[in-house]
């Protein structure tokens, strides 16, 4: 057997049992044993509060549990593959050894980046906004670009998505849009998407061709489920509008005050949701995003990752502060300033192929 796939095998498998133990890994699965025998239990509902935070933890831990057996039933393939290369004369072996170590590799860095994610709202879902900037329709064009590259790769990764609220262009696109995402560390993933984005192209709304600069900010926030992590005092505290929805949703949904926008008076924090045909459910909902926009206003003061990671926030235009280039014409390219990456493919990240740049944020914000 060729030596150098000798030793990636053995440092691969020697790297799994490091991740292993270094997740816990045991003690996790006795937890699920443990929970699971108490969700068997006739008395497991009684206390609903508490079913459901078991509920979560179980969540929490399966999220963990089963990506990293599926590498440890990995190592165990490529040991056994590489005793029958040493024995076999042909190359099968040899073939079937080399793809399980490229294929479990990647695994493995994808296992790595997301045992970094230590928050505990990391394992969670998220709401993610996105918001048209300078540039009139070129900007709200824009908007729904990123929409429908983030919705691919939303698709792509098996995660469900709610469209929370939404506002159309005048002429065309978005002003805005509101993306409730459901999935294993959707928020580990997404948070480094928060920044101003900017769009350089050939205008197809210029009837003279001219190339024209765009901008939108996306905005990822955690979903902290029911748990209130920040105190409100929803009479004193917020302002609450009612009005009627906008777009597709069916003759109740135009002739009723469904939708619910939530002020914060002390911070000026705004949400909004009518994707309910109720609007006491809209305000539930827009309640929890409310109460996870204040929550990451708190973790932002304490944070200057967080801070860099959100490129200051500053106005979604010129002047302000960008993190992530678009460039379509002359040259064609997308650039993150952040981490200094420059691809060439910005057609293909716009339709949703972002792992590359999700996983090079993740690499570069352990490295901070």
């Amino acid at each position: 057997m060729d030596s150098e796939l000798r030793d990636s095998a053995t440092t691969l498998m020697e790297r799994i049992v490091q991740l292993k133990d270094s997740l816990d890994y045991d003690q996790k699965v006795e937890r699920v044993e443990e929970i699971d025998q108490l969700m068997a239990g006739p008395t497991f509902w009684d206390d609903q509060e508490k079913a459901q935070e078991l509920i979560k933890e179980l969540q929490r831990l399966n999220a963990v549990i089963k990506p990293m057996q599926k590498l440890v039933t990995g190592a165990g393939d490529i040991e056994v593959l590489m005793e029958f290369a040493e024995m076999e004369e042909g190359d099968s072996s040899l073939d079937e050894l080399r793809q399980t170590v490229d294929k479990l590799s990647k695994d493995l860095e994808s296992m790595e980046l997301q045992a970094s994610m230590k928050n505990p709202e990391d394992a969670g879902n998220a709401y993610m906004t996105i918001q048209a900037g300078e540039g009139g329709t070129d900007a709200a064009d824009f908007c729904e670009m990123l929409m429908r590259m983030y919705l691919r790769w939303f698709e792509v990764n098996d995660y469900d998505v709610e469209i929370v609220d939404q506002s159309e262009g005048e002429e065309a696109g978005l002003r805005n849009v509101t993306m409730h995402v459901k999935g294993d560390y959707a928020f580990g993933y997404l948070k480094g998407e928060t920044g101003n984005h900017r769009l350089v192209r050939i205008s197809p709304f210029d009837s003279a061709g001219r190339r024209h600069t765009s901008f939108a900010a996306v905005d990822v926030i955690p979903d902290l489920g029911e748990t209130e992590v920040i105190e409100v005092d929803w009479d004193k505290d917020v302002r609450e509008d009612t009005y009627r929805s906008g777009g597709a949703g069916g003759q109740h949904v135009n002739k009723t005050d469904s939708a619910v926008r939530l002020t914060h008076l002390s911070t000026n924090v705004v949400v909004q949701c009518q994707s309910e045909r109720s609007q006491h459910k809209n305000r539930a909902a827009a309640r929890k995003m409310l109460q996870a926009k204040l929550f990451q206003i708190e973790q932002d003061k304490q944070s200057a990752a967080t801070a860099a990671r959100r490129g200051e926030k500053s106005k979604i235009g010129f002047g302000g502060q960008t993190i992530r280039h678009y460039v379509l014409q002359p040259q064609q390219f997308v650039k993150d300033d952040r981490m200094d990456l420059k691809l060439s493919n910005p057609f293909e990240i716009l339709d949703g192929d972002l792992d590359e740049l999700i996983e090079a944020y993740q690499r570069w914000s352990i490295a901070k």
